[in-house]
């Protein structure tokens, strides 16, 4: 288990010995150790430990001296505890105890993906594509929030034991910025496919082995590394690692491998070029017509086409002092051509849009619902404590977190950051708000209907849970309805409880 990989180390970060530490020793009078996990390249220790305030797992990552040296890690933890996003580790706490510093952030039960690819060898194009959307994804959220990561990389990309993709250990120097993200992005994708890094390309120093080289020291590409990687996506990546060529930004990129991001199994053959072309390169055959996703019939893939990346990567780089690098297709059609579709937007819910639903019995601590929109995912709501984690299964059936709209929109996704693992939630939604009453809630959960493409979360979930919709219905209510709860280990006589840190929406 991986919980802090092997990024860059920090320029002046280097950390001394942190001696003394022992497991059971409490940290802030709150963080217990419970395990020393390993140390990244910067000397930083990695704990698993547990908060014994609110009773959940956390990773504490400590170095020391603490102070002006410990600066550039605490600064990166605290603006990135703002941004809330499903494939962004989720960051708690950041002290500075002078001697020495640490920050504490959500535990993941899960492995690195720079350990996953030694274990099993490089990834398909399917599994690739997924990986790097969702990292690209967070990328994109950080940006959107005036934040670069500064440390994309196989030892910071996390996967979960339940298959979600989280983006962890954020830095902040002088070669932290946007484009090197993008860049980054760019050699995940050829460390996934080949099994190599391409350290002169990405920027980073790492123990990872070399990309490929041919005789002139070039970049040799992924299809040519190992057979099986479909043309488009080995176009994408040498692009990205192209340092003649301009970058899309992650925003672009997400767009565009979410087209691509099927999670169905993908026969490949026939594929158009998904790549930012040069102007000096020959014209390349036109492209059959984009279509929304990848068919597979009589075990022929229909190749998705995705010509809209260097259009709207060109438009983006239009008033740039340097001329475009990127020429557009030939031969495509107006509707190809068209404004791509907007991209989510986070919206910032008021403390008077959230509420507690319960038809029968009490709405557990209902005064905390602000907590779960304050942006402080050290305050929440939680229910009561139950002898069951089924409420019982008599009478109260379950308990719902109302979100109530300005107006109807198109809603892409909510988030929920929860305080441990194993809840299970249903995504519900409605046209018509009802009384703030027992009689008004129990119209609520008879009339409201699961989202469309929404999913349902079992007591397999992990401490955030995402649920994405088809954003093809305007809702203004949001029910998120709990039907059965997690054991909190440090209670007996009614152990099964959970707590909301946070809620994000995202709308069309």
């Amino acid at each position: 288990m991986t919980q802090v990989g092997e990024g860059p180390r920090a320029a002046g970060s280097a950390a001394g010995a942190l001696g003394g530490l022992a497991i059971g020793d409490v940290l802030a009078e709150r963080y217990r150790l419970e395990e020393h996990v390993n140390d990244d390249s910067a000397g930083r220790q990695v704990w698993r430990g547990v908060d014994i305030v609110l009773r959940r797992p956390v990773a504490l990552v400590l170095r020391t001296p603490g102070g002006a040296a410990a600066e550039e890690m605490l600064s990166a933890a605290v603006t990135a505890s703002r941004v809330v996003h499903g494939n962004l580790i989720g960051v708690y706490d950041a002290i500075d105890e002078g001697e020495r510093a640490y920050v504490i952030r959500e535990w993941i039960d899960g492995t690195a993906l720079r350990d996953l690819v030694a274990e099993e060898g490089p990834f398909d194009a399917e599994r690739t594509t997924s990986v790097l959307h969702a990292v690209a994804d967070a990328v994109s959220a950080l940006h959107a929030s005036g934040m670069a990561h500064g440390n994309v990389h196989p030892g910071t990309v996390l996967v979960a034991a339940d298959g979600r993709v989280v983006l962890a250990d954020a830095r902040v120097d002088s070669t932290t910025s946007n484009e090197a993200d993008v860049r980054s992005l760019g050699a995940l994708a050829y460390f996934m496919l080949t099994g190599h890094w391409p350290r002169a390309e990405a920027g980073r120093t790492t123990a990872l082995a070399d990309a490929r080289r041919d005789s002139t020291g070039s970049l040799v590409a992924p299809r040519n590394v190992r057979a099986g990687v479909p043309t488009y996506l080995d176009d994408l990546v040498m692009d990205l690692l192209d340092p003649k060529l301009a970058l899309p930004t992650a925003q672009v990129l997400t767009g565009e491998l979410a087209r691509l991001d099927t999670g169905e199994r993908l026969l490949f053959g026939g594929n158009g070029t998904l790549r930012f072309a040069d102007e000096s390169a020959a014209p390349e055959p036109a492209p059959r017509a984009a279509t929304p996703r990848l068919m597979v019939a009589g075990g022929v893939a229909l190749a998705l086409v995705v010509s809209g990346l260097v259009l709207a990567v060109r438009a983006l780089n239009a008033d740039a002092t340097e001329p475009s690098t990127l020429r557009p297709t030939p031969n495509v059609t107006a509707e190809a051509s068209a404004t791509p579709a907007p991209q989510p937007q986070a919206i910032k819910l008021r403390a008077d849009q959230v509420r507690i639903v319960a038809p029968v019995k009490d709405r557990d601590n209902e005064k905390q619902a602000p907590n779960m929109v304050d942006g402080n995912p050290k305050t929440l709501w939680q229910t009561t404590g139950y002898k069951w984690s089924n409420f019982g299964n008599t009478t109260k059936k379950g308990i719902g977190i109302l979100i109530m709209l300005d107006k109807p929109q198109l809603v892409s996704s909510v988030t929920l950051q929860l305080s441990a693992p194993g809840t299970s939630a249903t995504l519900l939604g409605g046209s018509a708000a009802a009384p703030d009453s027992r009689a008004g809630d129990k119209t609520i959960v008879d009339t409201y209907q699961q989202v469309a493409g929404s999913q349902a979360f079992g007591k397999d979930s992990g401490t955030t849970i995402v649920f994405s919709t088809d954003a093809s219905t305007q809702y203004q209510y949001l029910l998120v309805w709990i039907t059965d709860l997690p054991r909190d280990p440090g209670e007996s006589d009614y152990p099964y409880r959970v707590g909301v840190q946070e809620i994000a929406v995202e709308v069309q």
